[in-house]
């Protein structure tokens, strides 16, 4: 595959649209990175025909990075025995010498070898005490990542090369090829509201049905970490069965004990400074051992989505648009305004404040047994001003 062919698959930047699916926006073609996930999505598609002889792959989401050399691994090794032509290296244990002798040999009974390289950012600090004594001229040798560099700018067509680093600096030789030729692979994090589509995604692919409310209070308990995401999907897949739906009841019985609907409706007590209700639903939440840090977690979510709701009216938005932006459900847009609106000035800041502390306190082994440092903390909630 060209250089500008990968580069234009690269070149799509996702954004998520209302009903929560990823729409892909082209630009322009000589858009220096790809994103991983286009990367997975042309190796699904195309297979050994989407391969390069060198993939730089960085950032710091370390399971997209995983999920990245997995699927080029198995790409790489499709028509072949698997296990025979496979090289893997440390950087700073194993020598760059090697690594490029490694991508160099000739492949067993298979089209391609791959050689793999974790942690080359080490590599970025040393000069020659990792290289040769002296050039081939005699003078100063060439830093590993500049032999890299070297090998990249005519790189064995038998071998996928792929070299995976946190971060390497961009004026390197290095970066400053692969980003001429286009093989650096970008794995960022998600940004917010990513989480939500990108389990739908998955879960499509498991073959489940999953709605978007239930992905959003998956994501607003889990956060935008993909390996958390991922994990909790696989459970829940594995509880709801072949084909069967991933449903609120499944995402309650293991991931937290408390429902939606359950949260929102003691959020709205509290907001109302109505005690009695907040105490009718503390009886309700029937905590077990074991299920407070998972219950603050739906609590902690809940609140940053106000915060998140606040902020996007301060800005100008309106209510539906700043419920569909924080992830609260449409039906609740109108009543989340009206109680944002009706709490004092500061008391949201102080119920995170609150969750933070409670966070700490439960994890820590407050003294206090966890079901009362929790109820502690609702009830705290309540009288906040």
């Amino acid at each position: 595959m060209s250089a500008t062919g990968l580069q234009s698959i690269g070149s799509a930047r996702r954004s998520v649209n209302p009903r929560g699916s990823l729409d892909l926006r082209r630009a322009p073609v000589n858009t220096p990175s790809v994103l991983a996930f286009d990367l997975l999505e042309d190796l699904e598609g195309r297979g050994e025909a989407a391969l390069r002889p060198v993939f730089l792959v960085t950032g710091e989401e370390g399971f997209l990075v995983d999920e990245v050399v997995k699927r080029l691994q198995r790409a790489t090794a499709e028509g072949g025995l698997a296990g025979f032509n496979d090289d893997r290296f440390m950087a700073g244990e194993a020598h760059v010498d090697s690594v490029i002798a490694a991508a160099r040999s000739v492949p067993m009974m298979a089209k391609r070898r791959f050689v793999l390289v974790r942690f080359v950012e080490r590599w970025e600090a040393k000069n020659e005490d990792d290289a040769p004594a002296k050039g081939a001229k005699g003078g100063r040798a060439e830093a590993p990542l500049d032999r890299l560099a070297s090998y990249a700018a005519d790189p064995c067509p038998s071998a996928v090369l792929v070299l995976c680093a946190s971060k390497l600096h961009g004026q390197r030789k290095l970066m400053t090829l692969a980003k001429k030729a286009g093989f650096i692979v970008q794995c960022d994090a998600l940004k917010r509201g990513e989480a939500a589509p990108w389990l739908l995604g998955r879960a499509k692919r498991l073959g489940h049905p999953l709605s978007r409310e239930v992905a959003e209070h998956l994501a607003g308990l889990i956060g935008s970490d993909l390996g958390g995401l991922a994990d909790a999907l696989e459970r829940l897949s594995l509880y709801v069965g072949p084909k069967a739906p991933i449903t609120e009841d499944a995402v309650t019985a293991l991931v937290a004990p408390v429902k939606t609907a359950t949260i929102w409706a003691l959020t709205d007590a509290i907001c109302a400074r109505d005690l009695k209700k907040t105490l009718e639903l503390m009886g309700e939440l029937e905590l077990g051992r074991g299920a407070e840090l998972p219950t603050l977690g739906s609590i902690a979510s809940t609140v940053r989505k106000m915060v998140h709701f606040a902020d996007r009216q301060h800005q100008g938005d309106s209510a539906q648009a700043a419920a569909e932006a924080s992830g609260i459900p449409p039906f609740k847009a109108r009543e989340v305004e009206r109680a944002v609106r009706a709490l004092p000035r500061g008391t949201l800041a102080r119920w995170l404040e609150l969750c933070a502390e409670t966070d700490v306190a439960l994890k820590g082994g407050a003294r206090r047994g966890s079901k009362a440092v929790l109820e502690g903390m609702i009830l705290s909630m309540c009288a906040a001003k």
